[in-house]
């Protein structure tokens, strides 16, 4: 199947080491677990990472609004995706915190849907905030993809987690995949995502779903792939051949971004893989 265009990647004008299609790929969740990195290392690190030789890689500092209270106003100016683990109505008061923050601008927010809550008051919000709203397991996932698609919104997956039982297999990723394209719903990803490609973790054998292997699925999926094609393709294990059909890809990627706990991780991959210069 064919998964792109042939081509090469297109280099931005500003850092001519990072690929356009890899362009604000990576939020910075490094206060989540599993890396839990203190408050006063990881505002200083984003700095760090926004300035540095491969700044068009990184994208948001991804942010709970619980600690908003901690949050001191930083030297430079930062980006933050909110999360806000509410639910909608605890959106607007989160916001008008982060707003009194000096150098702090609130570019989305990241927000469940509890049982029996509803999204109309999130169309009170700045319109220039981006909403992605996570797209729950299980029976609610129609009702919530109903929602999201009626107010035009984004969506966020989860694709990991710290029990076996919260990483979805391929086929339930796959799913959700094929359902967002069906419906023009673009998406971002959120936890398990280490690694470029599919693996079994060492330590306690959960399967990591690769970022790559969900781009690439991605971009199948609007291309018309059928469900099983998107499997076939979370599961595929190759370095190689996923490499190969990710160089192959010309223009924007067609999910969003993933949360990851460590930039430098997945920096590491795409260099390892030759999708990357060297810095």
């Amino acid at each position: 199947m064919d998964l792109g265009r042939t081509g090469s990647f297109v280099m931005t004008t500003e850092n001519a080491r990072i690929p356009l299609l890899f362009r604000g790929l990576c939020d910075d969740a490094a206060l989540f677990p599993p890396g839990n990195v203190a408050l006063d290392v990881a505002v200083p690190q984003h700095i760090d990472y926004v300035t540095s030789a491969f700044s068009d890689l990184v994208g948001t500092f991804v942010f709970p609004a619980t600690r908003l209270s901690e949050l001191t106003p930083p030297p430079s100016p930062i980006r933050l995706s909110l999360t806000v683990p509410e639910g909608p109505a605890a959106v607007a008061e989160a916001l008008e915190i982060a707003v009194r923050i000096h150098n702090v601008t609130v570019v989305a927010v990241e927000v469940p849907v509890p049982e029996g809550a509803g999204i109309d008051v999130l169309g009170k919000i700045d319109p220039s905030i981006e909403v992605c709203i996570e797209i729950p397991r299980g029976l609610r996932r129609a009702e919530i993809f109903d929602a999201v698609d009626e107010r035009g919104y984004k969506a966020k997956f989860r694709t990991g987690g710290v029990t076996a039982d919260a990483c979805p297999d391929e086929n339930e990723l796959a799913q959700a995949i094929h359902e967002a394209t069906r419906r023009e719903i673009e998406f971002k990803a959120t936890a398990g995502l280490h690694h470029a490609i599919r693996n079994t973790r060492s330590d306690n054998g959960f399967e990591q779903h690769g970022y790559l292997n969900v781009l690439l699925a991605a971009q199948a999926a609007h291309s018309g792939a059928r469900v099983a094609d998107l499997v076939s393709i979370l599961a595929n294990r190759e370095a190689g051949n996923l490499a190969k059909a990710v160089s192959a890809i010309e223009g924007s990627r067609a999910f969003l971004s993933f949360g990851t706990c460590s930039i430098r991780e997945p920096l590491d991959d795409l260099i390892a893989l030759g999708l990357i210069d060297p810095m």
